[in-house]
């Protein structure tokens, strides 16, 4: 059975802690790979500053280079609102012999039992939790901690950089820069 992890997120824009997490992740977990699925419209904050079409052409420049890395668009080609548990059934109709591991941030820990049908989620895939400073991991639903080493950084601060004229070098891939600066993203 081929054990896969999946990130999802907005990505608006991804950035070094995503792929810091994804790759951490899947060494001590000993995932084949790692699926980067970019939501479409996300169920619990307000969409995206900028379209799906930009945010899928700067995750494929963030994991060029790692063989196990991929994109996946399922949520995108949903359309609107995606919630994980319509995500993970449709993935596992079409990856039969696939063991799905969820990563997770210590903020959405806290948040699982808000998530729509987390009882019968919980059931589906393995929620793989990743420590965060000021975070405790507390849940009463089965998790995997995992240590990553922390990055203080987030997409809502590398927009507000970009909002200030401040650098967002070392922050966000080099490429991902590129494709901002030639599409004139995050009003740069």
């Amino acid at each position: 059975m081929k054990r896969i992890g999946i990130l999802g997120g907005t990505f608006d824009p991804p950035h070094i802690g995503h792929l810091i997490i994804a790759e951490e992740v899947r060494q001590q977990l000993q995932l084949e790979e790692v699926w980067f699925i970019p939501t479409y419209e996300p169920p619990h904050k307000k969409e995206a500053s900028i379209g799906a079409d930009h945010r899928i052409h700067m995750i494929n420049n963030a994991i060029k280079g790692n063989a196990a890395f991929r994109l996946n668009t399922i949520e995108i080609e949903r359309h609107g609102k995606s919630y994980t548990i319509d995500t993970i059934k449709a993935l596992q109709q079409s990856h039969k012999d696939t063991e799905f591991f969820f990563i997770i941030g210590a903020d959405m820990v806290e948040y699982l039992a808000n998530w729509s049908k987390i009882d019968e989620l919980v059931e589906m895939i393995t929620f793989v939790g990743v420590k965060r400073p000021g975070y405790q991991l507390k849940t009463t639903y089965p998790i995997i901690e995992v240590e990553v080493p922390f990055i203080e950084v987030s997409s809502t601060t590398i927009r507000k950089r970009f909002a200030n004229k401040q650098s967002v070098k070392y922050l966000i891939p080099e490429s991902v820069y590129m494709y901002i600066k030639e599409y004139q993203l995050y009003g740069n």
